[in-house]
């Protein structure tokens, strides 16, 4: 890497307030970026790294130009953003080629569309293509290759038209553990090596270890909105080694980071006060969405931390499990909702009830459950009709559009069906697939007549 590539003091963009909404039925508007200020350095790699959901994806699109802000001001080279930044070029998780093109094709498909001459384009793709290791293949198709070839491809047609800003989303995501890591490798040996026209990259992940392999700079996004949460420099020379102390010492640090997210320490999440004057306009105003856990996982996960002795490091714990930490989140955020354990410096730590529910049977972990959930008020609003119907059963579609105010179509799809999943393991309420109606028996409704009174 030469020494104009290793400075920092030429701005390349810059995202000064950049705030993103989506607009849904009446009116109401669901916050995915929330006043986003970020500069991005000549001669920097860059990772944003957060959780599923904490819109990394739509922030990439901003700083290409392929979406624009609600507010706030993207520049590049000082100048804003208005439209697709012919500067920056994307790599998408999904490999997105086109099936009835060659290779070769594919690869000089931004070239063709910049009016290059047909001789000069097939030049430089050929040169792209030997450069990425698929010599030989020019004429394949994509259904012809790997899903490691395929991506290899979509690296040359993203290098082909001499980006600046080369913006990747979870690139290496979609392939095998050992495909991944052999691109990892090679492209980083192309950028460190100047091989490639590059100013900077700047990639999305939720792999904690990646970022840390890859980066120079690490930008932590929390959820729900998205707001960054931290800004880290990886000064760890190339080639790195994971098993170095510096290296898992840094995972480590960044995996506190991401899981504390930016709520305060001990903080419960999603719960309302334990009295409520007007419950309605309360819960109404407090629909906030329930992690993505899955309760199997979640009294799995219990049991092995109290048999170590009710605490236990989150990054050890996913490596053990082989999860990342976007498939570890959601379980301890479902722990912290339920009161069973704490997230705290990187460590899972069980509550006295989260001892209790690691130790007991099905039937005792079931009414653990049922008394929590009666404090979400997703949960409260759901028996609230179901009590008042005159047949307590109500739709499915009822509550989808009720949830739609508040969520995004496949968000509120989603929230209503993990409810769902958590209400009929609690035995709350039930659920009929063929009718798609929510009701509730009269043993439920006996206990559903008296949910207020259970959470105080």
């Amino acid at each position: 890497m030469t020494d104009t590539r290793k400075s920092a003091d030429y701005i390349l963009a810059k995202l000064q307030g950049v705030t993103k909404m989506y607009s849904q039925p009446d009116h109401y508007d669901i916050l995915v970026l929330d006043d986003i200020n970020l500069t991005i350095f000549k001669g920097q790699f860059v990772a944003l790294l957060g959780p599923s959901g904490s819109g990394k994806s739509t922030l990439l699109r901003i700083v290409t130009g392929l979406s624009q802000p609600s507010f706030g001001t993207v520049l590049y080279r000082g100048r804003p953003v208005t439209r697709p930044n012919p500067r920056a070029a994307m790599v998408f998780q999904s490999f997105a080629l086109y099936p009835w093109l060659t290779v070769q094709q594919n690869v000089e498909l931004g070239l063709t569309a910049k009016g290059i001459p047909l001789a000069e384009r097939r030049q430089k793709a050929l040169r792209l293509i030997d450069l990425i290791g698929l010599n030989g293949y020019e004429e394949a198709f994509p259904k012809e290759l790997s899903g490691g070839m395929r991506q290899r491809v979509g690296f040359a047609r993203a290098l082909a038209v001499d980006p600046e800003l080369l913006c990747m989303d979870e690139p290496f995501s979609a392939l095998d553990f050992l495909t991944a890591e052999n691109l990892r490798s090679e492209l980083l040996d192309l950028w460190l090596d100047d091989k490639i026209s590059l100013q900077s990259i700047l990639m999305v992940t939720h792999g904690i270890e990646e970022a840390v392999y890859m980066a120079d700079r690490i930008i932590v996004l929390s959820t729900n909105p998205a707001r960054i949460v931290a800004d880290l420099a990886v000064n760890l020379p190339h080639p790195r080694n994971r098993k170095s102390s510096d290296f898992i010492y840094l995972v480590d640090h960044v995996y506190k980071i991401v899981t504390a997210g930016d709520r305060p320490p001990h903080s419960p999440l999603n719960l309302v006060p334990s009295r409520l004057q007007d419950p309605e306009s309360e819960d109404r105003a407090q629909l906030k969405p329930i992690p993505y856990g899955h309760l199997s996982m979640l009294s799995g996960l219990l049991e092995l931390v109290s048999d170590r002795g009710g605490r236990d490091d989150l990054y050890r714990l996913g490596s053990e499990l082989l999860l990342e930490v976007d498939g570890l989140l959601p379980v301890t955020d479902t722990a912290e909702l339920f009161h069973l354990a704490t997230v705290a410096e990187g460590d899972l730590i069980l509550t006295e009830q989260g001892r209790q529910f690691a130790e007991v049977d099905v039937s005792a972990r079931k009414q653990i459950i049922r008394r929590e959930l009666l404090n979400i008020p997703l949960f409260r609003l759901i028996l609230r009709v179901l009590s008042a119907k005159t047949n307590h059963a109500m739709s499915k579609d009822f509550f989808t559009d009720i949830l739609e105010e508040h969520f995004s179509q496949d968000q509120a799809e989603r929230q209503l069906a993990l409810a769902i999943n958590w209400a009929r393991f609690a035995d709350l309420f039930h659920y009929d697939t063929d009718s798609e109606l929510l009701y509730l028996a009269d043993d439920q409704l006996a206990e559903a007549g008296d949910w207020d009174t259970a959470v105080r």
